[in-house]
């Protein structure tokens, strides 16, 4: 394979790249976090953000949402209620979190281990529309096809297929995305799968548990710590390793 280059003396042609910005994610008027992330669907992505993070356990919580452009980036602005404005110091970022890295910020190492719910049983799955679901996904990403450079998050739901997706440069962006689309749709993700394309990391799983979906699939692997939590938490976790085969790392209750 060789590299393409333009002909000599014209200007070099760029692919087309994926957008990435600065985005502001602010409660009650102080910074949560600062993350870079596709500037599409932030209104989910700022809801999705505060509830898989634990600052919302409620869309009700939230009394207020605007996204404003400013001339460095985006903000999201959210004005809570009383009640829910008080847990924003409890989880507290680090002003910056590049999209690679979803713990980066967490003041102590003692707040990684987050308190997660055990799920409750939830619904059965067909263990053949799990397997597939990754596939699935692959018809919801035209930013990806646009670009190679781009994760999505769905939600599957037993018998109908993806009926929802969100994409963004970030992983963990695509799964918050996915869950402030899911509640503002009032869609139950008790009843659902997460489906993601990227590796399953600790954060992927907190971030499912804390939704309250009870099976996350992935198009790729798994981290040990990840299983442990996702086994802790009673999640059904598949994930494909090297063989690229659909493994259930833990929750088979679920499946048949």
């Amino acid at each position: 394979m060789s590299l393409h280059q333009s002909p000599r003396g014209s200007r070099p042609a760029l692919p087309p790249l994926i957008e990435e910005a600065p985005v502001a994610l602010t409660c009650d008027g102080s910074t949560l976090a600062v993350m870079m992330a596709t500037p599409s669907d932030l209104e989910d992505f700022a809801l999705g953000f505060a509830l898989t993070e634990g600052i919302l356990t409620t869309s009700a919580d939230l009394r207020e949402l605007e996204i404003l452009r400013h001339a460095e980036g985006f903000e999201a602005r959210m004005w809570l209620t009383p009640g829910a404005s008080r847990l924003v110091l409890g989880r507290q970022r680090a002003l910056v979190g590049p999209v690679g890295c979803g713990l980066c910020g967490i003041d102590s190492l003692a707040k990684v281990a987050r308190d997660l719910p055990t799920l409750s049983p939830g619904p059965r799955f067909d263990p053949d529309e799990l397997a597939a679901a990754p596939d699935l996904l692959r018809d919801h990403q035209p930013r990806h096809d646009r670009t190679r450079a781009c994760h999505a998050a769905g939600f599957l739901l037993p018998g109908h297929g993806i009926v929802m997706a969100r994409e963004d440069v970030g992983r963990h962006n695509a799964l918050d995305k996915l869950a402030g689309a899911l509640h503002r749709a009032a869609l139950d993700p008790a009843q659902g799968a997460v489906v993601i394309s990227s590796r399953v990391s600790t954060e992927m799983v907190q971030k499912t548990v804390a939704l309250g979906c009870t099976a996350l699939v992935a198009a790729s692997a798994a981290t040990d710590y990840a299983v442990r939590i996702a086994s802790s938490a009673r999640l059904t976790l598949i994930a494909r390793g090297i063989d690229r085969r659909p493994t259930c790392l833990c929750g088979p209750e679920r499946l048949g």
